[in-house]
């Protein structure tokens, strides 16, 4: 349970501007946060004008974000609007980002992350990773799919990529890029840059945390609309820098049926808590055999997934069946999303919810400029001078 106003705020740096490309706080949107007994959480919110075409996309990440917060009940919104001085001040800090600092990551300010996460191994994480990704982008969406299983890589193979990671002329990674029905994957793994899928990386620590990293700041991800992060499983060292590195990362909790499962993967969601996270949902994998003739058979036990996400206070996403054809796939690197079945049919039941509840992708068709045109105009303006007065 949160209930520092300041740890509250801090939660809000999850929460990105999509035109000018900063969390809210940095750029010194969110003033305050204050909760009272009740579990009501007043948040004051500062516009670079009252009119934002935006304010819709931020009021519902923030909202998002907050009532993901055990001891949360309920957010309010209070609207004011900057002096021209903090217009100034807030653009010139957009301005030194773009044009000094360069971004933190390659990672648009407009791409929802999600991270997969689960408590322990074997629960199916990649396997839902990569169809869950095949699925959206059937939804014609554009959808990056980051490896973070250093150790154990296994989207490659899944997907049926392979081939070495090669450079642009900036020096930045190009990924793979698998085209699927009207959208497109862009794929990345550490499976691209070792010699075979049998090599094993004996790394630790601060090799780990560099290795995402790179794959953060040096991939040349382009415009997505998702980026999938499929983490290595329990709550170490990748999960902790990717907590640092993109705190607006949303995670999403794979587990199984069994309730002894869903123990260890509440320590997943522990973790997202303590890194100023939001848990947008539970996965429950492997949930059912379904015969041919429709009958469910649950092998594994049965309600693990449901008590996981009454126990966090999220959505149970999508139940996905135990179905050979959802191995065979990943064997041969054509996911089971692509194909018809009870299987197939659970993963775009799982990307509608995705796209239509838990993790909506941002709108940016009636906003008056998008973050390139607002940077443009802030490097234009003579900082300080307070003509920077809007987006």
């Amino acid at each position: 349970m949160v209930t520092d106003p300041d740890a509250l705020l801090e939660m809000l740096r999850g929460v990105i501007d999509p035109e000018l490309g900063l969390d809210i706080v940095e750029l010194g949107m969110a003033r305050s946060v204050e909760l009272d007994a009740d579990g009501l959480a007043t948040v004051t919110i500062a516009l670079t004008t009252v009119g934002c075409p935006l304010r819709g996309q931020i009021q519902k990440d923030i909202k998002a974000r907050l009532l993901s917060v055990s001891g949360v009940d309920a957010v309010h919104l209070a609207w004011t609007e900057m002096t021209p001085d903090q217009k100034a001040t807030a653009m010139d800090r957009a301005r030194r980002h773009a044009a000094q600092d360069a971004p933190d990551t390659m990672i648009s300010p407009t791409t929802k992350v999600i991270g997969i996460a689960s408590g322990k191994g074997g629960v199916g994480k990649s396997s839902v990773t990569v169809n869950l990704a095949a699925a959206l982008a059937l939804r014609g969406l554009a959808v990056g799919v980051l490896d973070a299983d250093i150790w154990g890589f296994s989207v490659p193979r899944m997907l049926g990529l392979d081939g070495r990671l090669e450079g642009d002329d900036d020096k930045k990674i190009r990924p793979h890029t698998k085209l699927i029905g009207p959208g497109r994957l862009e794929v990345v793994s550490m499976g691209f840059l070792v010699e075979d899928e049998d090599s094993a990386l004996m790394w630790r620590g601060l090799m780990l945390n560099r290795a995402v990293q790179h794959f953060l700041e040096d991939v040349r991800w382009g415009e997505l609309d998702y980026l999938l992060i499929d983490l290595p499983p329990g709550t170490g060292d990748v999960q902790m820098g990717l907590a640092r590195m993109l705190p607006r990362t949303e995670l999403v909790i794979v587990t199984t049926p069994a309730l002894a499962a869903q123990k260890v993967a509440a320590r997943a969601a522990d973790m997202a808590a303590k890194s100023y996270l939001r848990v947008a949902g539970v996965i429950e994998n492997m949930s059912a055999f379904v015969a041919d003739d429709g009958t469910s058979y649950p092998l594994f036990g049965q309600g693990g997934g449901q008590a996981l996400a009454d126990d966090v206070g999220v959505p149970l996403l999508g139940q996905i069946p135990l179905e050979a054809s959802v191995s065979a796939g990943g064997d041969s690197g054509s996911p089971v999303a692509l194909g018809s079945g009870p299987a197939a049919e659970a993963f775009h039941e799982l990307a509608r919810r995705i796209v239509e509840e838990a993790v909506p992708p941002v709108e940016m068709a009636g906003c008056t400029a998008r973050m390139l045109d607002a940077i443009t105009a802030a490097l234009d303006s003579p900082v300080g001078s307070g003509k920077a007065t809007s987006r």
